[in-house]
């Protein structure tokens, strides 16, 4: 009987050690993947095709990774909005291409679309540490613009992309206005139990509570609940309530973990929105809350009242 016990704890031991070595091995594999299945790396198509108004715009993100971005216009001298936006994990902005068409149309603003190092054409290899330079350097960009209205940049944040944008969001407050997150996880560190369940006993985010005594494995933790608290633009959540990669419970922490100290904050459900499609699902409901969160928080400053302040000043 010993025998049959020892056998079998060396065996679920077996498991739990080849576990940890593929988590080791492939865990920038499994969060990162510019490529999916069956497609190549390059873009399928360019807002070309949707007669979309645009531009290739080539960076250099701090330490030196070439990037490439589109930026989208509604117009040629568009002074809308600018809306700074980060995709999932999976693919590349080119597969976002439909959304963002009825994105600009919707909300009359522009889109700077940028490609994480390692997706689209972009150059080096993903990783959280690469990926926060290249956002940075996207906003940069955008901050020096002399064609678009800097105060009115949005940052907009998909899955893995909202996770990008809370970090840059907090760390430049006097750039970003406004913040709009859909379905983004808490933290890798708490996808990593939901993805694989046996590892929520050794790997989780600060409200887990397991031991956590292998989360020094975890190269990219994403923690995005412990970034929304220190933010205090506005911040709009969007949650599709079916969605199947991320449990909605990480939304509503998110939201729960800044509204006590952020009243800018807007919580919003979309009871068919599943992971990528809840833009789709929730029809003009969707796009009708964004634009009401924009022009509530992120308001055009209209030239006769800029003129007024400016009198008020000098006189």
């Amino acid at each position: 009987m010993v025998s049959y016990v020892s056998a079998f704890l060396y065996g679920v031991g077996g498991i739990v050690v080849a576990g940890m070595a593929l988590l080791v091995a492939f865990q920038e594999k499994l969060v990162y993947v510019p490529v999916l299945p069956g497609l190549t790396k390059s873009y399928s198509i360019t807002p070309a095709r949707l007669r979309l108004l645009y531009e290739d715009v080539w960076l250099r993100s701090s330490d030196g990774v070439r990037l490439h971005a589109w930026f989208i216009k509604l117009l040629p001298e568009c002074r809308g909005p600018t809306v700074l936006f980060f995709q999932e994990n999976a693919g590349n902005i080119a597969h976002r291409l439909e959304m963002v068409r009825i994105m600009i149309q919707r909300l009359q603003c522009n889109v700077f679309m940028l490609s994480y190092r390692g997706y689209g054409a972009s150059d080096g290899y993903p990783s959280q540490h690469g990926i926060a330079k290249d956002a940075q350097a996207a906003l940069d960009h955008l901050s020096q613009r002399t064609d678009i209205d800097t105060s009115r940049i949005v940052v907009f944040g998909r899955s893995l992309g909202g996770a990008v944008g809370a970090l840059l969001t907090k760390n430049n407050p006097d750039k970003v206005a406004a913040l709009i997150l859909e379905n983004t996880f808490t933290s890798i560190l708490d996808m990593a139990g939901v993805l694989l369940p046996f590892l929520k006993w050794f790997i989780g985010g600060t409200g887990s509570k397991g031991p956590k005594i292998l989360n020094f494995l975890v190269r990219s933790p994403w923690s995005t609940i412990d970034i929304v608290g220190q933010i205090n633009q506005p911040i709009l959540f969007l949650s599709g309530l079916q969605d199947e990669m991320v449990p909605p419970s990480h939304m509503q922490m998110l939201y729960a973990k800044v509204a006590s100290h952020n009243r800018e904050c807007i919580f919003v459900e979309f009871p068919n929105g599943m992971h990528m499609d809840t833009w789709l699902a929730g029809g003009d409901h969707y796009w009708r809350t964004i634009q009401q969160f924009i022009g509530n928080h992120v308001p055009e400053i209209k030239e006769h009242e800029s003129s007024h302040d400016d009198k008020g000043t000098f006189g």
